[in-house]
């Protein structure tokens, strides 16, 4: 059940990494299989904060990029889901600045309004642009674990917010969207986004791209992470399309290799 409360407040070939910056091997991927069935993911947009790239009718990745000490710009993935003039977006980018070139990108040329923010866990990757959004007047829609994990590293909201349970589901245009939490991996907090109409899921960090290693284990659950994925596979068998936090995106091979990188 959803409550609303106030709380004070490349897809190229790229290094690999998980959340805060943690170096991890550097790899390439090639999906033929999605290459036949999707229309080529070249830029629409790039500037040197922001990269968007259109994967499917209404479904876009958003790149931005973390800079860390010890290995400078690193890339992060985020999704926008486009329908009737309407969007939700998963995950900010990493700043405000990205985040205020996405929305412009929205508005502008997409002719289209951003209804709501979905973050999918609680690290710098996923909240780091939270400002621009509310400045924006954007709705935040976050996991009640999100919140809790969010206000104890003592982050402040300056809008109210939507809390929701396990399962969150909502209207954009005539269609729906879910947001579902799974089980613990990558952090305690994970979760994933669907869109049925394109078949499409962001997985966050908690799906890692081939050839990615397991990455930043601060907050982890190494036990638990193969399972909750056996989970989402298991719902999603014949997932089209899957955008992991990091790294290229592909179709259920995504699964199949972070279960088998923490079995």
């Amino acid at each position: 059940m959803n409550k609303l409360l106030s709380v004070p407040f490349l897809c190229i070939a790229i290094v690999f990494f998980s959340c805060k910056g943690t170096k991890v091997s550097t790899a390439s991927f090639s999906n033929e299989r999605l290459q036949r069935k999707l229309p080529k993911d070249s830029p629409i947009y790039k500037t040197d904060n922001l990269i968007i790239k259109k994967i499917t009718n209404h479904i876009y990745a958003h790149i931005s990029y973390l800079y860390t000490e010890d290995y400078g710009k690193v890339a992060c993935n985020g999704m926008l889901v486009l329908n009737d003039n309407k969007v939700i977006v998963f995950d900010t980018p990493t700043d405000n600045k990205s985040s205020q070139e996405l929305i412009n990108f929205t508005t502008k040329k997409l002719n289209s309004k951003i209804i709501a923010l979905i973050p999918t866990h609680f690290h710098e990757d996923c909240i780091g642009g939270l400002q621009e959004f509310e400045k924006h007047n954007i709705q935040l829609h976050v996991y009640k674990r999100t919140l809790e994990l969010l206000e104890k590293k003592g982050q402040k909201f300056s809008k109210p917010i939507t809390e929701f349970d396990n399962n969150l589901i909502l209207s954009i245009g005539d269609e729906n969207i879910y947001a579902d939490f799974y089980g613990e991996g990558h952090t305690k907090d994970n979760i994933i986004g669907y869109f049925p109409k394109d078949n499409a899921i962001f997985g966050g960090c908690l799906i890692k791209g081939v050839g990615a290693s397991k990455g930043y284990l601060g907050d982890a659950n190494t036990a638990q992470w193969s399972k909750t994925v056996l989970k989402i596979k298991s719902q999603y068998p014949n997932a089209k399309v899957i955008i992991p936090g990091h790294g290229n995106w592909g179709g259920t091979e995504l699964f199949d290799y972070t279960i088998k990188l923490f079995r």
